[in-house]
């Protein structure tokens, strides 16, 4: 109750004050004032108590001025109506009273005021760095595989497992690396009011695969009495804010399961610049609470315990991408001249991000960014956002110009299936191969996995479908290869050293151009070299010696990056 009781006495200090006025410029009897205001003090109190124990309001200037405001602008009327009934309100006292109304309503007005010059102030405060582009995938590497919707869908089939399952709801998904393994966490939560009073407390939480589409939810059984569907005391944002009365919640708090298997709430909290509610991005703090006792720690959010991933949560990274896309200069310019102003999209899986996993395991949060103008459907780039730390990262080298958006390639998935009414979701850009690609989920109506999608970013007409994710990766990398209007544009894929004797060799014809397959001698991988690329490679012949350098696939197949063939002059650069 601690917070309640101290946003009670800051929202009473206008009155407190004005009992003070009334005290020492009123011609009625003090010791009688003095009764009567403390008693309507007293009730006042109580009754603005039971007030901000449910509403919670963080204590902030704006909205302690406000909150003194409403109870001044309630208990003085009264209580000057009580120290003189039936007659007018002596011009002594209703003076002080009404220039202390009048300093609040200014002082209100002025933090309205810099509510909208701290915006620009608050885009200063985040921490950030322009890149080209992202790392490419490796060989090893395939991104998240499972929708959220396609987990829950498999999870609510499950939840008759649970202990008194008619108690419970499944709770908020969360992606997390639990043992090394990328997972969806998702806690059961009350059904209700009246499931909590019977229940007192939830019965634990699932997990799922994040990157297997044939996993299956397992339950773990772990009672919690502090969560987010608790009422009263154990309504876990009303124990935070208890505890850290100051700070304003973003969010909803999520679970995150330590390597032991036992489940934390998890908030992000932060506290405003100056006379306002505008974030300051450098002072974000994280509280981890124990859901089984109810207490809890606060901590700079990089430096939160190692198994927890979103330490900055979703709903506060889409607020930074809104800071830093739109008030890069300022509030003036993101409504008039709009200079370098970026919106982002919002085809995110949580509060419009999309949690992914990068090459060391750790967590960031996608985002595109597109045109504030209207009727345009390309992205101008994309951020990623550490789920530790909060640094954003944007990315907007000249492969990520004029590339479409995440809405347009959703939009392409769901003009290819329309008789099926299959649909696009959790579109991510990856740098394959040195090509912004697109990869996007496909769900039926019911929101089950059907297929995986890779479209290239800048070709609206080259995607690629499939029913496995790796299976969808290497049919789309060997189309990049077979076309030969990706010349030069994988110069950043990770290749491997190949040498050895020419033993088969076949060249395709198209439209577009020709294409060469070869054999080398006890080696069984097909190697495939685009001869717009390398055009000296239609005259490869068996028993050719060459050296390359190639990327392989997991289907035996391989793409050459570097090749020169003895006997033929120089060596030339696939790249």
């Amino acid at each position: 109750m601690n917070g309640t009781l101290i946003a009670t006495a800051a929202a009473m200090a206008f009155y407190a004050a004005g009992l003070l006025f009334v005290v020492l410029f009123s011609s009625v009897k003090k010791v009688r004032t003095l009764k009567l205001g403390a008693i309507l003090f007293v009730g006042g109190y109580v009754i603005t108590a039971v007030i901000f124990y449910f509403l919670m309001p963080t204590i902030t200037v704006p909205n302690m001025l406000l909150a003194n405001l409403m109870t001044a602008g309630v208990l003085l009327p009264l209580l000057l109506y009580a120290v003189r009934p039936d007659q007018k309100f002596e011009a002594r006292v209703a003076t002080p009273i009404m220039f202390l109304f009048g300093l609040g309503l200014v002082g209100l007005l002025v933090t309205f005021v810099l509510g909208f010059t701290a915006l620009g102030t608050a885009h200063e405060t985040i921490t950030y760095q322009e890149k080209d582009e992202a790392e490419p995938l490796s060989k090893e590497e395939t991104p998240i595989a499972v929708a959220p919707e396609f987990a829950r869908n498999k999870i609510q089939k499950a939840m008759s497992v649970v202990p008194n399952t008619q108690f419970f709801d499944l709770g908020k998904l969360q992606v997390q690396k639990v043992n090394g393994e990328v997972v969806y966490v998702a806690p059961v939560e009350f059904a209700g009011f009246w499931k909590f009073l019977r229940g007192q407390e939830t019965a634990g939480y699932f997990t799922i695969s994040a990157t297997d589409v044939s996993g299956q939810p397992q339950f773990h059984e772990s009672p919690m009495k502090y969560t987010n569907s608790s009422y009263l005391h154990r309504y876990i944002q009303r124990v935070i804010y208890n505890e850290y009365p100051h700070y304003i919640q973003s969010g909803e708090a999520q679970i995150e399961v330590d390597d032991n298997g036992k489940p934390w709430y998890v908030q992000t909290v932060y506290r405003p610049l100056h006379f306002t509610n505008r974030p300051d991005f450098d002072e974000i703090k994280v509280v981890v609470i124990d859901p089984e006792t109810g207490k809890m720690e606060m901590y700079d959010t990089e430096k939160a315990p190692e198994f927890i991933e979103g330490s900055v949560s979703s709903e506060m990274a889409t607020m930074e991408n809104h800071y830093f896309g739109k008030y890069v200069h300022g509030w003036l310019n993101s409504v008039f001249g709009k200079k370098d102003v970026k919106i982002p999209n919002k085809s995110g899986t949580e509060s419009e991000v999309t949690p992914i996993f990068n090459n060391k395991g750790e967590m960031l949060y996608f985002t595109d960014m597109t045109s504030p103008k209207e009727n345009i459907d390309s992205a101008l780039g994309y951020t990623l956002i550490d789920a530790r730390t909060g640094e954003l990262v944007y990315y907007n080298g000249e492969k990520n110009n004029g590339i479409m958006d995440s809405e347009g390639a959703k939009q392409i998935v769901n003009k290819e299936f329309p008789e099926k009414k299959w649909e696009g979701s959790m579109p991510v850009l990856y740098n394959v191969d040195g090509h912004p690609t697109w990869i996007v989920n496909v769900l039926d109506p019911n929101g089950l996995l059907k297929q995986y999608a890779y479209i290239k970013a800048n070709d609206s007409d080259f995607a690629v479908f499939g029913d496995t994710a790796k299976e969808t990766l290497d049919a789309y990398r060997m189309a990049l290869m077979q076309d030969p209007g990706n010349i030069g544009a994988t110069e950043e894929t990770v290749t491997e050293p190949v040498e050895g004797v020419v033993s088969r060799v076949s060249v395709t014809s198209s439209e577009k151009g020709q294409v060469v397959y070869f054999l080398l001698e006890n080696d069984t991988t097909i190697y495939i070299v685009n001869a717009s690329k390398f055009p000296l490679a239609i005259f490869l012949e068996k028993g050719d010696r060459i050296k390359a350098r190639a990327q392989v696939l997991d289907n035996e197949t391989a793409t050459i990056e570097d090749l020169t063939i003895e006997g033929l002059t120089g060596a030339s650069s696939a790249r």
